[in-house]
Formats: structure tokens, sequence, C-alpha cells
């Protein structure tokens, strides 16, 4: 029975890249894991409040905006959104804290709640009406936002 050379064991060890490409792909699924956890505790531990304001009032905007659309625009309709933008407009200078002592910022969230203060005093009475105040509400959020978001 001869033996061919490739046949025959000559004292070569097996390679390990197959071990090393296992270790390689395990650390890279470990560190994407661990990146994730990362990244989902630091947005854990974030201020959502800021946006959660701004969120909230964009929604009963929307609403309003929606109403007109809807030609649904009588007071039932549209006056629980308008006391929902008034209240949250009072949480704006708490909300951004860091905006507080600016008296640009101080006089747009005055702006804001003397419009929604006004649509409440004598809430409009047509779509027409809902339609130019949802437009000047929107306008006193755009001039706020020209000014701090950029």
């Amino acid at each position: 029975m001869s033996t061919s050379p490739d046949d025959s064991n000559t004292g070569r060890k097996p390679s390990a890249a197959g071990r090393y490409l296992f270790l390689f792909l395990l650390g890279l699924v470990v560190g994407v894991v661990a990146t994730v956890m990362i990244v989902r505790a630091i947005q854990a531990r974030a201020d959502h409040f800021p946006d959660s304001v701004m969120h909230v009032q964009q929604w009963h905007l929307g609403q309003l905006r929606s109403r007109v659309e809807e030609n649904r625009c009588a007071a039932t309709d549209l006056l629980p959104h308008l006391r929902a933008l008034r209240t949250m407009s009072d949480d704006l200078e708490p909300a951004f804290p860091k905006l507080r002592d600016d008296k640009r910022f101080a006089q747009h969230a005055s702006h804001l709640r003397a419009t929604l203060d006004a649509a409440l005093a004598s809430p409009p009475l047509h779509c027409a009406g809902l339609g130019a105040t949802a437009k000047e509400i929107g306008e006193s959020c755009s001039s706020c936002h020209r000014d701090f978001r950029g």
C-alpha cells in the first residue's frame, strides 16, 4: 500500500484562520450589541421635555388646521385644542431653560400666549375665522423657530 504525498501527514498544524475569523465575528457582534445598548442608555437619559412640548403643540395646531379642512369649526371642536395650546404655551420657558432669559424668546412666547388668549376670549365662529387664527398661531411659532432653530 503506497501512500501519496498528499495523503501523508507532513506534520503541519491545521490553520487557525477559521478560529480567528470566528473570534473576529463574535467580537464584531458583541461590539454592535454593546454600542446599541450604550446609545439607548444615553437616549434614555436625555431630556425629552422640550421636544415633547413642541410635538404636543404641533399636534394640536394640526388638529385645528384639519378642522378647517373638514369644515368642522364648531366651538366644541376647536376649544379643547386652543385650551391645550394655551396650557402648553405656559411650559415654553421651563422647557427651554437656556433661553429663559433671552428677551427675544420671552417676546415670542408672550406673543403666542397673547394670540391664544385672544382666540379663547373670542373664539372663531366659522371656518374662515379658525383658518385665520390657526395661521396666526402658526406664524407665531414660525417666527420663534426662525430665530432659535436656525
